[in-house]
């Protein structure tokens, strides 16, 4: 049995930053949710235009982890 230690290298590479991507995504998603005011109210809540810039950030945000997610389920997953 011999290792390829350059591709274990490359996966471990890519692995490591699809999970930094994933959790800055997040991480930028729940900022930008709690900016939007849906965390607890805020006092000076205002429903502007920073309000649905926030809500849309937050939103694609969430949406590109699922995506990250629904994709490595997909390749696990036989099908």
């Amino acid at each position: 049995m011999d290792i390829d230690w350059g591709i274990l290298a490359g996966v471990f590479g890519v692995s490591l930053g699809v999970t930094l991507v994933v959790v800055v995504m997040f991480s930028l998603g729940l900022a930008a949710w709690a900016r939007a005011g849906h965390g607890e109210p805020a006092a000076e809540a205002s429903e502007g235009r920073h309000h649905k810039v926030a809500t849309t950030t937050a939103v694609l945000c969430f949406a590109s982890c699922l995506a990250v997610a629904a994709y490595g389920i997909d390749l696990i997953v036989p099908g």
